[in-house]
């Protein structure tokens, strides 16, 4: 693993049990940052990068200088768990189905938006990563 400045951060959807469950296990790969997709730098991070708000799964690599989003996300972060490509790709091509299937369980109101790519870091985003893993040691309080 490269320096601690380097570590992955993963924005998900705070509000999915599910998906908070899948970010929790997922810290335990290659020093990933989990970070609620409703935590205060996220939204900076993201205009910074795609120039818009996406409600989607984003995984950010600064070492590799990369963002993957939605189902690019889930096939990068499969593969880095080590897991055979084909189930890597079986992830990619039912995100989707999958993002629906979980929403619904969990009760989200919103269905992700169509960012599914691998994407350069933008140097204006790349200056806002620190500020994401901040938000990762201190969640956003819960609403009453």
């Amino acid at each position: 693993m490269g320096e601690a400045t380097d570590a992955p951060v993963l924005v998900f959807d705070g509000d999915c049990p599910y998906c908070s469950v899948a970010a929790v296990a997922l810290k335990r790969l290659e020093g990933v940052v989990a970070v609620p997709w409703e935590a205060d730098p996220v939204g900076p991070f993201l205009d910074a990068q795609f120039d818009a708000r996406p409600f989607a799964m984003v995984f950010v690599d600064p070492g590799e200088g990369r963002v993957y989003a939605g189902r690019a996300a889930a096939e990068e972060l499969a593969g880095r768990a080590g897991t055979p490509g084909i189930v890597g790709g079986l992830v990619r091509d039912n995100y989707d189905r999958i993002a629906s299937v979980v929403g619904a369980l969990s009760g989200r109101d919103r269905d992700p938006d169509d960012f599914h790519e691998e994407y350069d870091l933008t140097d204006e985003a790349r200056m806002l990563v620190d500020d994401l893993r901040a938000a990762a040691s201190d969640p956003p309080p819960v609403a009453s």
